[in-house]
Order: structure tokens, then sequence, then C-alpha cells
């Protein structure tokens, strides 16, 4: 039986990549800061699916949290087969409206813990010649969107760039990227969600399924529904500047997630 760790996992994305997965059978490591939550997610899910639930509090946001849940990436005794980097927050405001460190403790969480807990997953995942990593950035990544979207946008460039440095090892990489997912996300940040048309919203157990099969089938970039992959394409084309204006008014502060 195969092991998946999940970083953010009681709750939005996270939660539904760990039904899912529980619900085929995988063993789960389950990463975040609310001890609680986790171990009534832990239960939960053993007693539905009958698998196996680790529990591992760590706060990304600092160093003693990334370097545990990289001692238990390299753990070659009980290994882990599927990394799901899915923690991640968004701040209200605009640029210069956000506190510097609220910016740099972003940094660190959408980019250094996912830079460093991949390189700790890949490397015993290439030793053993399988394995695979889901970094979930967003759509938000290929628009100007301050922070967020930076960092988003080193995630895919990042995970795409490993992927192809990895190529042929048997590790899979790949970068999720969703849009606006009905989750806990926008209301933890304490952003209003009114103005999103309803059109744009996901479901995140149906954007697990198609991320889930994007990556068997070998893909580095899932974007995970016809709605956006149309956006996204619009995007391509648009000159910078109309899209600079257009999330300029719709505020940085609504990063899809």
């Amino acid at each position: 039986m195969t092991t998946a760790l999940i970083t953010g996992s009681t709750a939005g994305i996270g939660a539904a990549f760990a039904r899912r997965l529980a619900g085929d059978g995988h063993n789960l490591v389950l990463v975040a800061r609310d001890t609680k939550r986790l171990r009534d997610q832990a239960t939960e899910l053993h007693d539905r699916h009958g698998i196996e639930a680790e529990v591992l509090t760590a706060d990304l946001a600092t160093d003693e949290g990334i370097e545990a849940v990289e001692q238990r990436l390299g753990n070659r005794r009980d290994p882990v087969d599927l990394l799901i980097n899915n923690a991640g927050f968004g701040n209200k405001g605009r640029y210069l409206e956000v506190s510097l460190a609220d910016e740099l403790t972003m940094l660190k969480v959408h980019c250094e813990a996912v830079l460093r807990l991949t390189s700790a997953a890949t490397r015993s995942m290439r030793e053993r010649g399988r394995g695979g990593v889901v970094n979930v950035a967003s759509v938000a990544a290929f628009v100007p969107r301050g922070t967020y979207g930076a960092s988003k946008a080193w995630v895919v460039q990042f995970t795409q760039g490993a992927a192809k440095d990895l190529a042929g090892s048997g590790v899979r990489l790949m970068a999720l990227c969703p849009g606006f997912v009905r989750t806990e996300f926008h209301q933890r940040a304490g952003m209003g969600t009114s103005n999103i048309p309803g059109w744009m919203w996901l479901d995140a157990d149906k954007l697990v399924t198609t991320a889930l099969a994007d990556l068997s089938r070998g893909k580095t970039l899932s974007v995970p529904d016809p709605r956006y992959k149309a956006l996204m394409g619009v995007v391509k084309v648009a000159p910078r500047g109309l899209l600079g204006g257009i999330t300029s008014k719709t505020g940085r502060k609504y990063g899809p997630q």
C-alpha cells in the first residue's frame, strides 16, 4: 500500500485530496498546524476507509515546521510515494497595504517550503525509481496579482523545470493551477467573494479527480476545468497592461485557490 503526504490537509483542496486518496486505499500523512483538526480528520478517514492516517503537526511558515516534514519525507523505512504540497494562504490588501512580514511569510510557505519539501521527497523517490509530487499553484500565476500571483508563478516554473530535469527517473512532478474553489481559503484571509461570478467557482472533489488523472498521464501542468483553460487561452494573447488593469480592479487579494 502506498503512502501520500498532504500539507494543508484539514481544509479545502488538501482535504479533498485526503478524501480521494484514502478512498483509493492510500495510507496518509496529514500535515497542518491544528493538531485537533488533524486527529479528527485522521480518525474519520481511518474509520471510513480502513487506511492508516499519520498526524504531523507543522507550521510551514517556520524552519522547524519545514524541517519536521523534510525528516518524514526522508524516512526510507516508511517512504512517501506521493507528495501534495497544498499549504498556502492569501493576504488581504494590495501591495504596500500588506506588511512586509506577511509578504515574506507567504514566500516562505509558497516558495521555500515547496522547494525544500519537493527536494526532500524526490531524492528518495528517485532512488526507488517511482513517485509523484503535486505542487498546488493557481491560475493567478499567469496574471499580474502581486506577491500571491508571483509566488504561484514561481511554483509553476520550478515544478515544470524540476519535472524536466527528472524526466526518465520514474518521478512525476505537476503544478496544479485551480481557479476559485469553494473552500475556507478566502474566509480565513478575511476576503469577500461577493464580486466573483458563480460560474467561476469550482468543486474541490472534482478538481482533485482531474488533477490525479492529469498526473497519471504525465502532465506537468494541470488547469483542471474547461472554463479556466479557455480563460488561460485569452490570458496568453491579452496585453499585459490590460491584464494588470483588470486584476487591479478585482483586487489582488482575491487570489484563486
